[in-house]
């Protein structure tokens, strides 16, 4: 892989020092790929995460008293139709 071609890609700007640099590391890097490929991993089962992962679900329930619409509108600096108004952030 070309190291100019991905600085092209991520619009960066390299020295001709860096290009060279960045060239020897990524060679290292695609040895040890290469290496890598030679490893026999068919007795090993895919899998997604390194340890188990189990969906924690807890019981949807209120914890206390809330807010009425009223009371959590209160403060708000502008309200419209019994919402929050909020400054346009995207154009």
């Amino acid at each position: 892989m070309d190291v100019r071609y991905v600085a092209r890609l991520a619009r960066l700007a390299l020295s001709e020092e860096e290009v060279s640099r960045y060239q020897d590391q990524l060679g290292h890097i695609l040895e040890h790929v290469e290496q890598l490929k030679g490893v026999d991993v068919s007795e090993i089962e895919p899998t997604a995460h390194a340890s188990p992962v189990f969906d924690v679900m807890r019981e949807d329930a209120p914890h206390g008293e809330s807010f009425t619409a009223e009371e959590a509108l209160a403060n708000a600096p502008e309200v419209s139709q019994g919402q929050f108004r909020m400054p346009k952030v995207v154009e």
